[in-house]
């Protein structure tokens, strides 16, 4: 195959798909707006589910580089009421149903199974057009430029690719996570860590929630759910850090205080990260040479599927252009016709799964959840 594909994006996602394509020897370029691979956090920690995100590291070739960065016991689940009393706590069983790793550790095993120079770092992209012979030129903020005949968007959310092939964009869907971290907490913020446990937590009434999960070592990473309008956010400076996390603190008055201490003793300033998604059953007519994957193709609100999706949209992709190496339409084609109701039916499961935490029924509709269903249901 002669076409080179260019993914714009070294998410999991487009990094899965340049390492597929690699496997089946087609060559790609992923540019990336980020200036390296450590350039900011990656984000925390993942559990990569067997039909999807690890059949995607096996299409990759990097099964055994995953087990490699699984975190032991961190499949624990728990749940305390707001005064501290445990409701719900699964212990890690060991049978590794759902391994936990951290997203910047799955997105290192990535790059480093790519032939040196197939990530371009420091090249954000200012605009896509179509080009009158069937091309695409993608501008980058550098002043440079590539032409090419299939294009990918794996660049997230407010994907600069996306426009091409759809007019849909994100909406606000009315909550926020704001995200702290405590670190050294077994010997630093001990009653924090002991009310995390070994794996994941979560702390939920309806509207807010407290969810943490332990990390590699002492760290813990915890997202503050609250279901408030943006105008309500805007009120907050989280310039200031202090101010900010007591402010949001405010909220869980009354809350035991080592749930509490999650958002006004943490170590870094607070992150506010507001959850948009597109409509789910977000789908495009057939525009030759170009695609979506990832958040670009089907935001969703999180569910702990976001990433495997991505990862597994990335290895279907390559394996279909690999499929029809002489007929990019083709593999084009049949990549989209899985996509969409993929797509749509793991949309619709996530809007299910954060009524369950943050309705009128939480928290008791989520520990039935997993209860009937297991965790990764």
């Amino acid at each position: 195959m002669t076409t080179h594909v260019t993914i714009i994006g070294a998410g999991l996602g487009g990094l899965t798909l340049a390492r597929v394509l690699h496997v089946h020897g087609i060559a790609s370029t992923v540019y990336e707006a980020e200036s390296s691979p450590t350039a900011r956090t990656q984000g925390g920690m993942l559990d990569i589910h067997e039909h999807n995100g690890r059949a995607a590291l096996d299409a990759a070739g990097l099964t055994e580089e995953f087990r490699g960065i699984v975190l032991e016991g961190r499949e624990a689940t728990r749940s305390l009421a707001p005064d501290g009393t445990v409701l719900f706590d699964e212990p890690d069983d060991g049978a590794g149903t759902r391994p936990e790793a951290l997203r910047g550790e799955l997105r290192r095993i990535l790059l480093e199974s790519l032939p040196a120079g197939t990530v371009r770092w420091d090249h954000k992209v200012s605009g896509v057009r179509a080009l009158d012979d069937g091309g695409y030129e993608v501008s980058f903020a550098d002043g440079t430029s590539v032409v090419t005949n299939l294009l990918v968007g794996a660049d997230g959310a407010w994907s600069r690719v996306r426009p091409l092939l759809s007019d849909a964009t994100p909406e606000y869907v009315g909550t926020s996570y704001v995200e702290t971290y405590l670190f050294d907490a077994d010997t630093r913020h001990a009653d924090a860590a002991k009310a995390v446990g070994g794996g994941g937590m979560f702390a939920l009434v309806p509207g807010k929630g407290i969810q943490a999960h332990r990390e590699s070592g002492g760290t813990l990473h915890t997202y503050v759910a609250l279901r408030r309008p943006q105008e309500w956010f805007a009120d907050i400076d989280f310039s200031d850090s202090a101010t900010a996390a007591a402010r949001i603190a405010r909220e869980f008055d009354g809350w035991a205080p080592e749930l509490t201490a999650l958002i006004t003793d943490g170590e870094t300033a607070p992150v506010l990260r507001p959850l948009y998604t597109l409509p789910s059953e977000h789908r495009w007519d057939r525009v030759p040479g170009l695609t979506l994957l990832g958040d670009a193709a089907h935001l969703m609100v999180p569910s702990g599927e976001g990433a495997n999706l991505a990862m597994y949209d990335g290895a279907e992709l390559g394996k279909a252009i690999a499929a029809h190496p002489d007929d990019v339409e083709a593999a084009l084609t049949a990549y989209e016709r899985a996509l969409f109701p993929r797509s749509a039916a793991e949309a619709a499961d996530a809007v299910e799964l954060n009524e369950l935490m943050l309705g009128d029924n939480a928290p008791q509709g989520l520990i039935d959840f997993f209860t009937t269903h297991g965790q990764e249901g």
